[in-house]
């Protein structure tokens, strides 16, 4: 299942993506009498996605049926929510990536750091340079989205714990962090310092999750690609990994690192594309 959260009359609600259009979910309600979640976070959270998808599954007609249905290009996205618990970030994940920072990738733990949430934007929302920053970098990757409360699991069970995947576009102030490594936190924690959506597709819907191919894209080109069959540390480990430090709930974000960071300036439109997902891209502003 494929879905997005919209913005209509200033209010973010979920949807389903069918082909070219968008069923949101309180239409669903409204027209077949349903009581499904009308918010990401809490279809989520109330373990709602297997029951969704098994009902959508078995409607062939729902976005000819239904009043509502958005037609693709007149859709206002939204993040696909604003309120994890928990963004977990990973860094130099591929080893090219550290060589372009001159360093050693880690090879024996990840090296991860947290998010706030006020870096959260959506797709199409400006990432601010901040005037603090000479040097700000936007780096496409994918996102791990954890649909179960867990702790201490193991690789092989970290696939019975993630809701999902999405696309994510993560900033740094490079030239703060190249200052002191102690500077990590600061230099990852500006407003719209996090994008993602517009998709998110559930588990079932990604058939070889380490094939997949991401790309950071800088106005409109290639700037960097690789697959997470690359990564020194898979996803299933990471999952795992972090399960061991603190308990994950339904919600929470890890973001599995970047083939490449971009460089950018006030006009750029900084992109990130995976496989089987819409195109995530951002304009960039200086800040107010």
């Amino acid at each position: 299942m494929k879905l997005v959260t919209v913005i209509e009359n200033d209010q973010e609600k979920a949807g389903i993506l069918l082909d070219d259009v968008v069923v949101p979910i309180e239409c669903i309600n409204d027209h077949y009498r349903l009581d499904f979640e009308v918010k990401m976070k809490s279809l989520i959270e109330n373990d709602q996605l297997s029951e969704l998808a098994r009902w959508v599954a078995n409607k062939q007609h729902i976005a000819t049926e239904i009043r509502g249905v958005l037609p693709l290009g007149e859709v206002t996205w939204g993040p696909l929510y604003r309120d994890p618990e928990k963004i977990w970030g990973i860094g130099l994940n591929y080893v090219d990536h550290a060589a372009d920072l001159n360093e050693v990738a880690p090879n024996t733990e990840p090296a991860s750091f947290m998010k706030p949430v006020t870096t959260i934007i959506g797709p199409g929302e400006a990432v601010q340079l901040p005037p603090q920053s000479e040097r700000t970098t936007g780096e496409a990757e994918l996102g791990i989205i954890i649909g179960k409360t867990c702790k201490d699991v193991e690789e092989h069970e970290a696939f019975d714990v993630i809701a999902g995947y999405t696309t994510i576009i993560d900033m740094t102030a490079e030239d703060i962090l190249e200052k002191n490594p102690r500077y990590l936190t600061r230099s990852k924690s500006f407003d719209t310092f996090f994008s993602f959506g517009p998709v998110f597709l559930t588990r079932d819907e990604v058939e070889d999750l380490h094939s997949l191919e991401v790309r950071t894209m800088h106005n409109g080109e290639l700037h960097r690609k690789n697959t997470i069959a690359h990564m020194t540390f898979s996803p299933e480990m990471l999952v795992s990994f972090h399960s061991k430090v603190m308990t994950l709930h339904p919600g929470d974000i890890i973001s599995t690192g970047t083939p490449g960071a971009v460089h950018l300036q006030e006009g750029d439109i900084v992109g990130c594309e995976i496989d089987g997902f819409l195109p995530l891209t951002n304009p960039v502003k200086a800040a107010d």
